[in-house]
């Protein structure tokens, strides 16, 4: 391990932000790990049905300050996608090639969730399992999708958006919100303006990093500090919720649609992910601590539509042994808690199944003599050569 870690560390181009990669990782693993903690299937009335521990503990809010990292995923997406397009344009590449590259990647894995589920949705009613059930399994495994479709947008976009001011979605977001909270007017679809407008702002935050305009520490903690500022006001003073992700039977949900206060901590998040730059090369230079970041890469975006659906069959499977605390039970009380961080690991195996049989899907498979290798993974694209020391055959990558 530590020999194919060193080779894999020597062939990475010295050009490679490490740090963005260790950034991607942390916030698909944060969704991940977000998800699975607040998220229960309980089983009552013959039929599964969703709820979450923020309902019934909101004291347990901080929660999602940790894990709702989605921010920083649109951050590192619009600096690698700024930065890509830019690379491919050197290259004599189109945009339209480009695109086509990065959306491939991402719809692989969508099309192949989307399969799955529309045989096992069948599956189910055929068999007689209640609708209900079904409904809030599909609602469930396929949730991921609405990132994926926000994402593709986006990244269609960069070349409109490559050097738009952050400033300008962060004003469409607190004018709707205005409308929406302060004066009370408009239709009620105003606020899904947000969704597009909200993750701009990241997006647009990643497309600066790569234009050198984040480079300095004030910036990083201007962003840290203004948006740690904002967010209090607006949670302390406004009345949006602490929480940072949907709570059932909420009034109001931070994040669908994003709301001002939501936009706010992303930029919080996103100053300290910026503050975390330096630290992370240097971390990252040491190749097995490289080598862990890269295999998450290789697979990020299998593991983050997959990872609803690995809780989705535990839970439905472990149903047949009767109803499990932590699993079935109703999320009301810290012993819910501690059951449920049991059962991550067993989540984390049942997501390590998925990621083996449909990682094909996004990593593409390579194809000899097509030389471009355009369908693997960006992160981490191998080709096979001789080691001009030993003479071995080893994978390099480019």
């Amino acid at each position: 391990m530590r020999r194919s870690a060193h080779r894999l560390d020597a062939a990475t181009p010295a050009s490679r932000d490490r740090a963005a990669d260790a950034l991607r990782a942390f916030a698909i693993l944060g969704v991940v790990l977000g998800h699975w903690l607040v998220t229960a299937l309980v089983a009552e009335d013959g039929a599964l049905h969703t709820a979450s521990p923020l309902q019934h503990l909101p004291r347990l809010a901080p929660v999602s300050w940790l894990f709702q990292t989605l921010a920083v995923f649109f951050l590192v997406g619009g600096q690698m996608a700024t930065r890509g397009l830019a690379a491919a344009r050197t290259r004599g590449d189109t945009y339209a090639r480009w695109l086509r590259a990065r959306l491939t990647r991402m719809l692989r894995p969508a099309a192949a969730l989307l399969a799955l589920w529309t045989v096992t949705a069948t599956a189910l009613l055929l068999t007689g399992t209640p609708l209900a059930t079904v409904h809030t399994l599909l609602k469930l495994a396929l949730s991921p999708l609405w990132f994926l479709l926000v994402f593709a947008a986006l990244t269609a976009a960069t070349p409109l958006v490559a050097r738009l001011n952050p400033l300008w979605p962060l004003a469409v977001v607190l004018h709707v919100d205005l409308l929406r909270f302060g004066l009370h007017l408009g239709p009620s679809w105003l606020g899904w303006i947000n969704l597009a407008a909200g993750w701009l702002v990241p997006y647009t935050l990643g497309a600066a990093w790569t234009r050198g305009e984040l480079r300095s520490r004030r910036s990083a903690l201007t962003l840290l500090a203004g948006g740690t500022a904002a967010t209090a006001v607006l949670v302390g003073c406004a009345g949006y919720p602490a929480s940072m992700v949907g709570v059932p039977g909420s009034a109001v949900s931070n994040l669908n649609p994003p709301t001002l206060a939501a936009v706010t901590f992303g930029l919080a998040q996103c100053g300290l992910a910026l503050l975390l730059r330096d630290r992370l090369r240097r971390t990252l230079a040491r190749p097995l601590a490289w080598a862990a970041v890269a295999l998450v890469n290789l697979s990020a975006m299998t593991v983050f539509l997959w990872h609803q659906t690995a809780l989705a069959a535990t839970t439905t499977v472990a149903l047949t042994a009767g109803r499990l605390p932590g699993l079935h039970t109703a999320p009301d009380g810290p012993g819910w808690v501690a059951a449920r961080l049991l059962w991550l690991p067993v989540f984390g195996l049942v997501l390590a199944v998925c990621r083996t049989a449909f990682r094909s899907f996004e990593q593409g498979r390579h194809r000899p003599g097509s030389g471009t290798g355009a369908g693997r993974s960006r992160v981490v694209r191998v080709h096979r050569g001789a080691d001009p020391g030993t003479g071995r055959v080893v994978r390099r990558v480019v």
